[in-house]
């Protein structure tokens, strides 16, 4: 489970956070009691997990039906 941490103790106790993730801790940085980052160790971020992501991705892509935006030209892409 997410240790919770507010921002302002997360800054101030950065090294000890570092260390804790070094051995698989991960936390949850707060403001004003709203989560707003999660700090894990690296190798939880990569590879499968960016993997994962784009497959997700793409699935989504897949299956969305494609917008109808008319008849457009290559001008009016750019503004004046």
């Amino acid at each position: 489970m997410d240790e919770r941490i507010s921002a302002a103790d997360a800054n101030r106790e950065f090294s000890r956070m570092i260390r804790e993730v070094r051995e698989g801790a991960t936390f949850v940085v707060t403001s004003h009691g709203r989560p707003v980052a999660r700090v894990v160790p690296a190798e939880a971020t990569s590879g499968r997990s960016e993997q994962a992501s784009r497959q997700i991705l793409l699935d989504r892509l897949r299956k969305q039906a494609p917008a109808d935006v008319g008849v457009w030209a290559r001008e009016e892409l750019y503004g004046d």
